[in-house]
């Protein structure tokens, strides 16, 4: 795990899953994303994971998960707010982020051109390395594990993407909002796979600003809603 920190104490905390079809790339090619996060006063932290075909897609979930709660148990040590951390991700790692919605810790999340659907990946090339099978890849899609509460869920994508791409993270991010949970679908005019995670990593970046404002607000009322319940330690 890579973590910048803002000059604030008690900041807000994201925690960016990278991409690569969970089969290549590092979170050392990623540590731009964090520009603009801090700029919008937040804590980053990017996580690696291990990539198939050495880990299983259940393996590389609880990983993801393992790094949330082991850094929402250390955030008050490292000037962060541990009330107040976010789970974000690209391509792969917007599955990942969505997978761990279903976390009480988590005070929002931020997909970014997800996959959340895993039979078409099942029934592609891309399965030679991750090994799917039918229970595997239902029991990780988020779009057929939804959970019965959550945080806001910001989820965005380029008007350019992939039409493959583009159904998903709308056909997600519908499904998240008829089932009642709070969440928004941002398409980013203009950009395509790749361009759009610049609209994160600049410091006026529509996905950096959205992810502020959810701090600001549904962040805050999550807060307080968790805090009702117990749920933070």
């Amino acid at each position: 795990m890579s973590r910048r920190a803002t000059h604030r104490t008690g900041a807000a905390t994201l925690l960016f899953f990278h991409g690569g079809y969970w089969q290549r790339n590092a979170k050392e090619g990623f540590s731009f994303v964090a520009e603009g996060p801090l700029a919008q006063g937040f804590h980053v932290a990017v996580v690696g994971y291990t990539l198939a075909p050495e880990a299983t897609m259940g393996g590389i979930v609880g990983e993801a998960r393992t790094a949330l709660h082991w850094l929402h148990r250390h955030l008050s040590t490292m000037g962060g707010d541990p009330a107040r951390l976010y789970v974000g991700g690209w391509s792969a790692g917007g599955h990942l982020a969505a997978m761990l919605m279903h976390e009480a810790v988590v005070a929002g999340g931020l997909a970014i051109s997800g996959l959340f659907d895993l039979e078409p990946i099942r029934l592609c090339y891309l399965n030679d390395k991750l090994g799917l099978d039918v229970e595997e890849a239902r029991r990780n899609s988020p779009l057929w594990n939804l959970p019965a509460s959550a945080a806001k869920l910001i989820v965005a994508y380029g008007s350019d993407e992939l039409p493959e791409l583009k159904r998903q993270s709308r056909e997600f991010g519908g499904a998240w909002r008829a089932r009642g949970l709070p969440g928004e679908i941002i398409e980013v005019a203009g950009c395509h796979h790749y361009a759009v995670l610049q609209q994160l990593a600049q410091p006026d970046g529509l996905l950096a600003k959205a992810l502020a404002v959810t701090d600001r607000g549904d962040g805050a009322a999550h807060r307080r809603c968790i805090e009702t319940r117990g749920c933070i330690s």
